[in-house]
Formats: structure tokens, C-alpha cells, sequence
């Protein structure tokens, strides 16, 4: 038995496909001058080739995970593009006479040794992006095909050293049934596109004995993977995979339910959406709303500012698709791990704690009045609310609504419609927000708790760092406090609480939230219906009850051990 890190629920059980991504060898043999025009052509032809591999992943990603998971490939594209890539590869070719493949090559392992030995984190989280290009840009010239996973047509679960998000992407979830990992952590971007597809992974198994052919147990609830397991270990997990089958048959009748306890207390369960395209696969699970509309995608993989109309047009499909139920629009949302070439956004040694989200907004006004100025006029459609990003202070959100004003005025005075009620919030993710929340709750409509970036920020811990990935815990304490006071401030005013992170999602988490007073939980659709059973499964004086416990343990494991316990106890009463 291995045991590694949970990084995506569910069992999956079939026979062990490895996947040896073997090094190519490449001959640095000098070329002849007459040569070196021949191999740039060769070089600029791989970057045609890749970039319309990259083109059809993206799309593909985009149309079965989301628009979200699409941008991991228009980062890819971006990078294709970039001068330390390009001018780098055609100088090597030209001044050191060598074939384009082993100029890529070399540029490559240099991009990732610089980009692992930079202090910023997020800039070493790249060297698996840069990875994956330099691969399949090397295929490419050599003809090597590229399409190991893609191929497959048995069952199977794949164990590897890591997978690239391009592995990731091209997994067809009727053969591969889950993948583990010798390294990789629970953020990684292969781990979150197994979520996405709703395939078991374990990663950070580390070295392993597995070979093809082994049956394979991959347990995605515990992070445990077991090879050739003997008899009544194999009959255990397949119950198990029985059980889970039948308990997805009986979630598809909680669709048109309401998101109820058993004592009639109502919440909201709704999802987060990165594009208009998104918004079927909510739907289908019987989603409240949406709440997080990830504007900031409207604004990537482009090489310049989406226009007003563009994105009024995207911003009044989705208010017209959701048929009265609330979309809630953050303003952009740029900066940190999301960079736009056109904006010209400085390089910062701490980019997550730089000029980022409603930071760019309030200094490049004429952008920001347009995007409200679209949303507004979308407005007139359906029910949207907007929400501000990365607030830190009062004054901030004083200064987005006076220029929020200013584009109200302006639509009236051209007597174009808009909601003249229209609600505005912001997200809660910095501490010095939540440390004043009862001051903000008096000027907002509503608040939304982005929990990635208030646990990253109060336990001042890098969320894409694998070496602390430990310490990032949203059931320390301190988090779980900063909630209860978000929400307690919001309430005080008579505002609503919402939450829009990833722990909104999260089983465990979602009793505590309730019994918190959460009021909407927002998610990736997928989690909706698991969520809406829980709620469904408890009456809210007893989660209040369970909050309260929490609160008052001293450490993020005590509190996972507790709720553990509680959701045992629940199962048991429903059986």
C-alpha cells in the first residue's frame, strides 16, 4: 500500500497503465551555415505544430472542464509566443550552429532552471508549463507522436512520475478511470482538472514498485493506492465503487430540490463560471445562481482589451440563460497568477501581494468604467450583482463605487436601461477586510468569501507551494474564525454572507459553514448536489451545535478529525 496525497474523491479499480515519458537523446552535432536558415524554418514549423495542438486542447478543455481549465493552455500559447523563447531558440541555431532541436532543448532546460531558482513562487510553479511545451515542441521536430493517453482504449488508471495538465486534458474518462502520482500536490494543475473530470487521484505517492498490468486500487477519499490487493481487500473497495455508483444514481433526484435542513432552514447552492458556456452544466445539477462569474477570462487569451459590447453580450447571455436566478459578476480580477501582455503590468517579486484585481481597476479607471458600464447594461437582462476583488480597505470600495456612480449617471443620461437596484459587494479574502468587516458590511450589499486567498493570506502560506502545501490548512482555526466574524458582520447589518472559495465545496466544511450561517455556498458544479444532500441531511440547530465544537478546538486536525467523526455518525443515521 502507497500512500500519498487526496487529490481528487472517488474509487476507481482496473489494471496499472505506466506512463514512462522517456527522455529523447539529441545529437549536438554543428550544422553548416547553408543550414541554418533550413532549421529556423524547421523550428517556426514546430511552433505552428504545437501551437495548433495546444489550439485544439484548449478547446477541448473548454468545452468538457470549463473555461477556467482552458486558460492552463492559453498560457501555454502565450508562452509560444514569448521572445525568451523564440529570439533564444533562432540565436542558438544561428551563433552556436546546432540543429532547432537541441536549441530547444537547450533553451528549454534553461527556462526551467531559471524558473526554479527564482524566488517567486508562482514563477517556479511555471517550469511544468514551460515542461510541457518544450515536450511537445521537441515531438514535434523529431515527428515523435504525442498521444500515449489519448490512444488508450481499455480500462485502465494510469500511474506516472507526474502528468502535465496536457496528459490531463487528454484523459478520456470512459477508459481512464483514475491516476496516481509519484510527486504533485492537491493544486497542482493536473489534480485540479481531475476534480474537474470527477476521476480518483492520489499524488505525492513517491517512489513506487507499480508496473503495467498490476491491479490497482487508487482511493481518492484517503490518498491510499494498493497493487494486486489480496481478496478481501479487492471485495472491500469494490463494494465500495458499488456503493458510490448508487449513491450518484440517488443525488440526481435531490436536482430540483431545494438546498434545505430538516428544520426548513434555506441556503442558496450556487457555481462558479468562467464564461457563459459553463452555465449548462450548472443548470443541470439544479444550481441556485452563479456565484462567481470569473469576468477576468473575458480578458485572456487575447492580444487586446475585450470591447464594452463583447462583454456586455457574454455578461447579458448568462443573466438571460439563468432566468432570474442571481449571476453575480466580479470586476477583474488580474494580477498574481494572471497576467495580461497588453495591460503592461509590472514584474513584482511578490505578485500575490502587489498591483493586482481592484488595485489595476482604481488606477486604469478608463477600463474599469467600461467593464461596469457592460455589466450595467446587462443588468437590464436578468439579475446580476457586481462584486469587487482583493479589497483591503474602506476607501477602495468608496472609490469603485464613486466610478460606479459616475457610469450610472452617464447610462441615465443617455437613458440606456439598466437594474437601478443593482447590488454590489466585494470578495473577503484579505484579513484586514475580515478584521473590519463590521464597518464595510454598512456600505456593501453583500459580502463573498473567497477562502483560497484568506487562508494563503492569514496563515501567510503560498497555496502553489508543494514544499509548505501542508500548512495550508482552511480548518485552522484562525480561518475558521475570520469566517464566523465575516459572516456574524454581514448579518449584523442584515447582508448576506456568501462564499465563493473552494471550501465552499468541500464536504467536510459545508456543516460548519451552515451551522456558521453561511448563507449562499458557491462551487464548482459537480460538488452541488453532494453539498444540497448534506444540507438536506441535518437540521440547522444541530450544525449550529457542530460550529460551536469547532470553533473552540485548538488545531486544523482536531477539527478534521471532529468533523470526520460527525459526517460517520450522519452516514450511520441514514443507513
Amino acid at each position: 500500500m502507497y500512500k500519498g496525497i487526496a487529490a481528487s474523491s472517488g474509487i476507481a479499480i482496473a489494471k496499472a497503465f505506466l506512463l514512462q515519458n522517456k527522455e529523447v537523446t539529441i545529437e549536438q552535432n554543428q550544422i553548416e551555415a547553408k543550414e541554418i536558415e533550413k532549421e529556423r524554418e524547421k523550428f517556426r514549423q514546430a511552433l505552428v505544430d504545437t501551437s495548433e495542438q495546444l489550439r485544439q486542447i484548449k478547446e477541448k478543455t473548454e468545452q468538457e472542464m470549463g473555461h477556467d481549465k482552458g486558460a492552463i493552455f492559453a498560457a501555454h500559447l502565450m508562452f509560444l509566443q514569448d521572445p525568451m523563447l523564440v529570439d533564444e531558440v533562432e540565436n542558438k541555431i544561428a551563433i552556436e550552429k546546432i540543429k532547432a532541436v537541441a536549441a530547444v532543448k537547450q533553451v528549454i532546460s534553461g527556462l526551467e532552471e531559471l524558473f526554479f531558482n527564482m524566488e517567486d513562487n508562482y514563477m517556479r510553479e511555471r517550469v511544468a508549463d514551460i515542461k510541457d511545451v518544450g515536450r511537445r515542441l521537441v515531438n514535434n521536430l523529431m515527428g515523435i507522436e504525442d498521444n500515449l493517453l489519448a490512444d488508450i482504449k481499455e480500462k485502465v488508471v494510469i500511474i506516472a512520475l507526474d502528468l502535465t495538465p496536457s496528459d490531463t486534458a487528454q484523459m478520456n474518462k470512459e477508459y481512464i478511470l483514475g491516476f496516481a502520482t509519484e510527486i504533485g500536490g492537491r493544486t497542482s494543475h493536473s489534480a485540479i482538472m481531475a476534480r474537474t473530470l470527477e476521476i480518483p487521484a492520489v499524488v505525492g505517492l513517491g517512489p513506487t514498485e507499480i508496473k503495467s498490468g498490476d491491479l490497482v486500487v487508487i482511493d481518492g477519499n484517503e490518498g491510499i493506492v494498493i497493487a494486486n490487493p489480496n481478496e478481501e481487500t479487492l471485495e472491500f473497495y469494490q463494494q465500495k465503487l458499488e456503493n458510490s455508483k448508487r449513491e450518484n444514481i440517488e443525488l440526481q433526484k435531490l436536482v430540483n430540490l431545494p438546498s434545505m435542513t430538516k428544520d426548513g432552514h434555506v441556503v442558496k447552492l450556487e457555481a462558479n463560471i468562467g464564461t457563459p458556456k459553463d452555465i449548462k452544466g450548472l443548470l443541470a445539477v439544479g444550481a441556485e445562481g452563479v456565484g462567481l462569474y470569473r469576468s477576468e477570462f473575458l480578458y485572456m487569451d487575447r492580444p487586446e482589451l475585450p470591447s464594452e459590447e463583447e462583454q456586455f453580450q457574454a455578461y447579458k447571455i448568462a443573466a438571460e440563460q439563468l432566468e432570474g436566478k442571481p449571476v453575480t459578476i466580479r470586476t477583474l480580477d488580474i494580477g498574481g497568477d494572471k497576467k495580461l501582455p497588453y495591460l503592461d503590468l509590472p514584474e513584482e517579486m511578490n505578485p500575490f501581494l502587489g498591483f493586482r484585481a481592484i488595485r489595476i481597476s482604481l488606477e486604469k479607471k478608463e477600463v474599469f468604467r467600461q467593464q461596469l458600464r457592460a455589466i450595467l447594461r446587462a443588468s437590464a437582462y436578468g439579475k446580476i450583482r457586481i462584486m469587487y476583488p482583493m479589497i483591503s480597505n474602506i476607501e477602495e470600495i468608496r472609490e469603485a463605487n464613486a466610478i460606479l456612480q459616475e457610469v450610472r449617471a452617464e447610462l441615465e443620461e443617455k437613458n440606456i436601461a439598466y437594474d437601478k437596484g443593482i447590488k454590489v459587494g466585494i470578495m473577503v479574502e484579505i484579513p484586514s477586510a475580515a478584521l473590519i468587516a463590521d464597518i464595510i458590511a454598512k456600505e456593501v450589499d453583500f459580502f463573498s468569501i473567497g477562502t483560497n486567498d484568506l487562508c494563503q493570506y492569514t496563515l501567510a502560506v503560498d497555496r502553489m507551494n508543494s514544499k509548505i502545501a501542508y500548512l495550508y490548512q482552511p480548518f485552522h482555526p484562525a480561518v475558521l474564525r475570520l469566517i464566523k466574524m465575516i459572516i456574524e458582520a454581514a448579518h449584523q447589518e442584515g447582508k448576506s454572507a456568501a462564499m465563493c472559495g473552494e471550501m465552499a465545496g468541500e464536504p467536510l466544511a459545508s456543516i460548519v459553514l451552515l451551522g456558521l450561517g453561511l448563507d449562499e455556498f458557491s462551487m464548482s458544479a459537480s460538488s452541488i448536489l453532494i453539498i444540497r444532500k448534506l444540507i438536506r441531511s441535518i437540521s440547522f440547530v444541530r450544525s449550529k451545535e457542530i460550529a460551536d465544537r469547532v470553533i473552540q478546538l485548538a488545531t486544523a486536525e482536531e477539527i478534521e478529525l471532529f468533523l470526520k467523526k460527525i459526517m460517520e455518525e450522519m452516514e450511520e443515521e441514514q443507513c
